[in-house]
């Protein structure tokens, strides 16, 4: 995966930073987590029923409370249901001014 605004190295080093997310009112935020194989891998979201409303987040390593991790984390969705748009279809909902967490196996 190659993305040319950031440096090679923002995708393969451990990520310790913390994530700031812009939730409230009617927009919560999901983290993702994944398999330590769909590192660096994107994944998209989208709401049920509305393809054409996908979102995306790459997959990184990040250490939580000493412990390493592999997620997506998506900082502003609207609230409502969705889908993990992979091979599992994860299906979740973001309720407004929370953080939704989910897990996927594929």
């Amino acid at each position: 995966m190659s993305h040319s605004h950031l440096p090679a190295e923002y995708w393969t080093r451990r990520h310790t930073e913390p994530v700031v997310l812009d939730i409230g009112g009617d927009v919560g935020a999901l983290v993702l987590y994944t398999s330590p194989a769909l590192h660096g891998h994107e994944i998209e979201v989208a709401p049920l029923g509305s393809d054409a409303r996908r979102v995306h987040s790459a997959v990184l390593e990040r250490s939580i409370g000493g412990r390493t991790v592999y997620a997506a984390v998506y900082p502003e969705l609207q609230a409502g249901d969705y889908e993990v748009c992979c091979a599992d279809s994860t299906r979740f909902t973001i309720v407004g001014g929370a953080v939704s967490e989910v897990r996927i196996t594929s």
